[in-house]
């Protein structure tokens, strides 16, 4: 695969230098290699705030924590959206390039999923300090915006790759699902808005969530077989590129958080009897997918202790250990809200604790990152790789 897996994504750690900043031509240029997965990094924090305001138990001190997160998530969105504008504004040509890539095209789906998240974390935790009617207000907005977008990435960018790029066997990585999980968000993240629509716009509400609930599964069940296939056949991709294994588990847990959410969204709206089909539906498909989900898990935990172990280089990709497993997290919390199961209680605290850490310890190696000013440089020019 003729492809440069830098430009933010793999780029190899360069030494910390004092005044980075004075370095470069023309202060601008920080925004001159500015990628689309940067975007991961909004996601992954808002769903420790989405994830904390789901969990089905009581925690001293919870809610506050998600407020704050989600603040953080917001003002991340904010910062990222206009450093993305200048961007394009600046360097149209850099820009045009990463829409190309055929690793980094792929991340464009990071986008339309941070603003969701942030949508949905305004009317599950932000209502506390923005009240009721303008979260519901902010949520529509964004998840409007968030929609479109993602039905444009699931659209374009897969056409793009294939159009534009010869796929040999060894291409696919964790990143191809990564344009087609957004419409799975929208579903999700719309559950929550169906009690606030009007009466006469909630069945179409309702219907659209599970079609694109279904567009994201099909696209999904694409592709991760052809992820298995790679990984079993011992082609495991690069150290640097290890951590996009983990994003099988975004559309397997954000599946099961939206298949239990729109069963919930779905009384009142929908007859007595098809939402307790719709109810049954959820838990069934919840079960069958968590399993899934545990199985490549463990897969994950397998291959990535085995690469630390020669080195597990740090790259925007360590994202990837964050908004996938909040969304098993999420999936987890409604399992337990349907079913009322102890063992869904204990699995989505516990994976919470996972989550939290593996979000502190790449916030970190993020700032860390950003401190030294690496991976603001264009990447290393590297060889091509077949």
């Amino acid at each position: 695969m003729v492809a440069d897996l830098s430009l933010g994504l793999a780029a190899p750690p360069r030494p910390a230098r004092r005044g980075w900043l004075r370095d470069l031509e023309r202060p601008g240029e920080v925004f001159g290699h500015l990628t689309p997965n940067w975007f991961a990094s909004v996601m992954g924090t808002g769903i420790v705030a989405a994830a904390a305001s789901s969990l089905p138990v009581h925690i001293p001190g919870l809610r506050s924590f998600a407020l704050a997160v989600w603040a953080l998530a917001a003002g991340l969105l904010v910062v990222l959206v206009a450093a993305t504008a200048m961007h394009w504004l600046r360097y149209p040509a850099t820009a045009r390039s990463h829409i190309a890539h055929p690793v980094a095209g792929h991340f464009y789906g990071a986008p339309p999923m941070a603003v969701l998240t942030v949508g949905a974390g305004a009317l599950l935790v932000g209502r506390d300090v923005l009240g009721l009617r303008l979260a519901v207000d902010l949520d529509w907005a964004l998840w409007f915006v968030g929609t479109v977008a993602g039905l444009g990435s699931t659209a374009v960018v897969p056409y793009l790759m294939f159009v534009r790029h010869r796929i040999p066997r060894t291409a696919p990585f964790g990143g191809w699902l990564m344009p087609v999980v957004p419409p799975m968000v929208s579903a999700a993240t719309g559950a929550l808005l169906v009690p606030h629509a009007p009466a006469g716009a909630r069945l179409a509400l309702l219907g659209s969530c599970y079609a694109m609930f279904g567009l994201s599964l099909l696209a999904s069940a694409v592709v991760i077989p052809l992820i298995w296939r790679r990984g079993s056949s011992g082609d495991v991709c690069a150290p640097a590129m290890v951590p996009t294994l983990w994003i099988v588990l975004g559309p397997l847990g954000q599946s099961i958080a939206a298949v239990n959410l729109l069963g919930a969204a779905a009384v009142g709206v929908v007859s007595t009897q098809a939402a307790h089909g719709l109810h049954v539906f959820g838990i069934a498909y919840g079960l069958a997918v968590l399993t899934v989900a545990l199985v490549w898990a463990s897969r994950a935990v397998r291959i990535t202790a085995r690469t630390a172990r020669s080195g597990l280089p740090f790259s925007l990709t360590w994202w990837s250990f964050t908004f996938p497993v909040g969304t098993v997290v999420v999936g987890m919390s409604a399992l337990a809200v349907q079913t009322g199961a102890a063992a869904f209680q204990a699995g989505a605290v516990v994976g919470y604790a996972a989550l939290v850490t593996a979000w502190l310890v790449v916030s970190v190696r993020t700032l860390r990152a950003a401190a030294s000013g690496w991976i603001f440089r264009p990447p290393a020019p590297r060889a091509a790789a077949s």
